[in-house]
């Protein structure tokens, strides 16, 4: 069976195999609605005019194995849903709104994958924060944790030659929270990564083209008026870069007693890290006539989907 979301004038086609799920249809068009609405609420509008969204069924529990693709209109994304999954469990789940981030930048050459990924991993929690889905207590404790994953060894050769799991996904996503730092203290925090990532979109970079990720970053630059993309990726993409990451937590407010995670809001830079995650309700005004959701089609057979050629 397949539904189709439409939010603003972009589709999402969604189809579903055929199972005996626990969840019913509804669950799962939920979880499509709640995972476009955080993308769309970070971007300010949906990152394609079409996806295609086939999600599969396995026995067990949980989401897994997303993937996502450029194709002709828009993108195609692929994901495993357990057959014994409950709502709360999607209702958690990251995996959907990841993929999902993907549409929003363009295709990049192989030793650039960590920016893909870096991306989506820096995105996803403040997009399901800026859309009332998550607590930014839970995200800076979840970065307080892993985000050590991302900073270089001594011996590694830099961003776009160190091709580790931890290299691509978190060193990806530390090159992104540097660059929102760095970008909110140069315009006292007046502007942000959000602003960087919104002007690659609206410059046509999504994922269905093929851009250099210079060409990328310097949109991004234009979008900030500052250079911090570029000066940022010259120091990372060849060498290990040093980051301090104690000292970053500390500045932002972001204490740990060994047990849990506390925000200090009279940290030095307690105002950057609140401003992080907070939608700027300036500029989602302008947009929200645009993206919010409505369900226009719903049990359609699979044979009446539209279709298009896969890339």
């Amino acid at each position: 069976m397949t539904s189709t979301w439409v939010i603003g004038g972009s589709r999402i086609d969604v189809a579903i195999e055929s199972a005996d799920w626990k969840i019913s249809q509804a669950d799962l068009m939920h979880w499509v609605q709640s995972a476009g609405e955080a993308v769309a609420t970070y971007y300010g509008k949906y990152p394609v005019p079409h996806l295609v969204l086939r999600i599969a069924a396995f026995d067990g529990n949980g989401v897994r194995h997303g993937m996502t693709w450029g194709r002709d209109g828009g993108g195609l994304i692929k994901i495993g849903v357990g057959k014994r999954t409950t709502p709360a469990e999607l209702a958690e789940d990251w995996m959907l709104t990841h993929e999902m981030v993907h549409l929003s930048f363009p295709s990049m050459a192989d030793e650039h994958h960590w920016i893909e990924e870096g991306i989506a991993t820096y995105v996803e929690p403040i997009s399901r924060i800026q859309a009332g889905q998550m607590t930014a207590l839970q995200m800076w404790t979840d970065l307080a944790r892993d985000m050590r994953k991302g900073v270089p060894n001594p011996d590694d050769k830099g961003l776009d030659h160190t091709h580790t799991w931890a290299s691509t996904y978190w060193g990806g996503a530390l090159f992104c929270f540097l660059a929102d730092v760095e970008i909110r203290e140069q315009t006292h925090n007046k502007k942000g990564l959000q602003d960087a990532l919104r002007g690659i979109l609206n410059a046509g970079g999504d994922i269905r083209y093929d851009w250099k990720l210079e060409e990328a970053l310097k949109a991004g630059d234009r979008a900030t008026g500052l250079t911090v993309l570029t000066d940022l990726y010259a120091k990372m993409k060849d060498r290990p870069m040093p980051v301090d990451l104690s000292t970053k937590w500390k500045q932002l407010g972001i204490e740990s007693d060994g047990k849990a995670v506390h925000l200090n809001d009279d940290a030095p830079l307690a105002a950057i890290r609140r401003a992080i995650t907070s939608p700027d309700t300036a500029k989602a005004g302008q947009f929200a006539n645009d993206w919010r959701p409505s369900a226009v089609y719903a049990g359609r057979s699979a044979d009446s989907a539209p279709r298009s050629t896969e890339h």
